[in-house]
Formats: C-alpha cells, sequence, structure tokens
C-alpha cells in the first residue's frame, strides 16, 4: 500500500468512527504538532504517541463538536510528505454555531507509517462563525 492510499484509509475510518484502527496505522511514536491556539488543547499543541494524541486531542473532539467532519477536497503526495488539504465543518457546542473552515494537514512518514503530523486550521472561524 502506498503511503497516500494509507493515508486515505486512514481518514476513512477516522470518518467511521474507527479511532483504533486509524491508530493502528501510524507510528506508535508519532508526533502530532496541533494547531496553536486551537480553542481545546492544552499546552504547545505537540504530543507524541497515540496514548497521548487521544487523551489530548482525539477524545476532546466529541465534548467540543457536533457533526464533526472532515471534508477532503486534495492530496498533494510527495511521496514521504503528504498533504491534505480540506475543511473541518460541524457545530462548535460552545456557540451552537455551525462552522466551515480551511484545514491543511501535513504528514511525514517513515518505515511505511505516519510519524509526524501537522495541523494548520483557521481556528477563529470555528469558535466564531
Amino acid at each position: 500500500m502506498s503511503n497516500l492510499d494509507l493515508l486515505k484509509e486512514g481518514y476513512k475510518l477516522f470518518a467511521e468512527g474507527n479511532i483504533e484502527g486509524v491508530l493502528a496505522l501510524w507510528d506508535e511514536k508519532i508526533v502530532w504538532h496541533e494547531c496553536k491556539g486551537f480553542p481545546f488543547i492544552d499546552g504547545d499543541g505537540t504530543f507524541v504517541g497515540a496514548e497521548a494524541i487521544v487523551q489530548s486531542v482525539l477524545s476532546k473532539i466529541p465534548d467540543n463538536y457536533d457533526e464533526f467532519n472532515i471534508e477532503i477536497h486534495d492530496f498533494i503526495d510527495g511521496g514521504d510528505k503528504i498533504v491534505m488539504e480540506g475543511y473541518y465543518t460541524g457545530v462548535w457546542k460552545a456557540t451552537g454555531k455551525r462552522f466551515k473552515a480551511n484545514a491543511t494537514h501535513t504528514w511525514t512518514f517513515k518505515n511505511g507509517k505516519p510519524s509526524v503530523f501537522f495541523q494548520a486550521v483557521d481556528t477563529a472561524t470555528i469558535i466564531n462563525p
């Protein structure tokens, strides 16, 4: 499976709510860089390993969003570095307002697995659509 195919499978599993399936695709020491300023992220937004990412990021999604979704617009395939261009959509629970925010994910692969994630997202659009 190519890096791009693996990444597409990960997004499919995430959309289905299969977080365990997503985690199985990642390097066990994946470094995750969540966008600074993201409303519910503590610290500098950097987390290492699946357990830290689940606790600090993924488990907080249902607490803060309704109908959260990642709409994929395109992938830029650079082999060991792949960029996802798209949007986050949903309802920010704190305001009850629907949003559609630009989002970009940059994934770096090592030995056929995602080893670094970097997120850039329009947080202002999420919290104040």
